[in-house]
């Protein structure tokens, strides 16, 4: 966790308002709580250098207060993360809801409307819950056909203009959508290498930041 020094005339209005509520400062702090699979629970890496970590490293650099917890299990579902997140919620009282799940869904072969559904009462419960949502979208590879391809990238964006959540449209640009992109990942062809993280980070943060404000 770390300092932010707000305006005085900001700190004084917090205080006078915390103590109003039997707040404390440190309770509105962001809490952002990441809730993935495989992408963000540094798979492969060496611990610390996945994007959820880099992440970090990126608040302290902007000077933004804020606790992350990362609550990704590698191999984790839409329907794995719905059955956890209510815990999560009462545990952690997050501010901000990083939910980034769908793409074991789509390896399995689940039905793309569970998928959906799960996602949408995610994203409600946490927004129920006080947090702010930002969904990470996935796309399949070529092979798995056009028409459920494109079914699969849409389901994202439905649920979050449903829920009125902010959405990026695919986690793994610049890095599964360029040439020789098979040099950016892991011998498995799913998992990005380390180097790849940063760029994962760059796709997050401009929507995360927007939320942060």
């Amino acid at each position: 966790m770390y300092r932010h020094l707000l305006p005085r005339r900001h700190f004084i209005a917090a205080a006078m308002l915390c103590a109003g509520t039997g707040l404390s400062l440190a309770s509105m702090r962001p809490l952002i709580l990441v809730l993935g699979d495989s992408l963000s629970a540094e798979y492969g890496l060496k611990r610390g250098s996945g994007w959820v970590a880099l992440l970090e490293q990126k608040l302290v650099q902007e000077k933004i207060t804020a606790t992350v917890i990362n609550a990704s299990i590698s191999g984790d579902t839409t329907s794995g993360g719905r059955s956890r997140l209510g815990a999560l919620l009462a545990q952690h009282r997050p501010s901000h809801i990083i939910i980034e799940l769908g793409a074991n869904d789509a390896l399995r072969g689940l039905p793309l409307e569970l998928t959906q559904e799960n996602l949408n009462q995610m994203t409600r419960s946490a927004q129920k819950a006080g947090a702010r949502v930002l969904l990470l979208g996935m796309q399949m590879p070529p092979n798995y056909g056009k028409d459920y391809g494109a079914r699969f990238v849409a389901l994202y964006a439905s649920v979050a203009k449903a829920n009125k959540a902010a959405l990026v449209p695919f986690l793994l640009k610049g890095v599964a959508d360029v040439p020789d992109s098979l040099r950016l990942f892991q011998a498995d062809r799913i998992h990005p290498l380390e180097a790849a993280h940063p760029q994962l980070l760059t796709n997050v943060w401009p929507e995360l930041h927007r939320l942060l404000k």
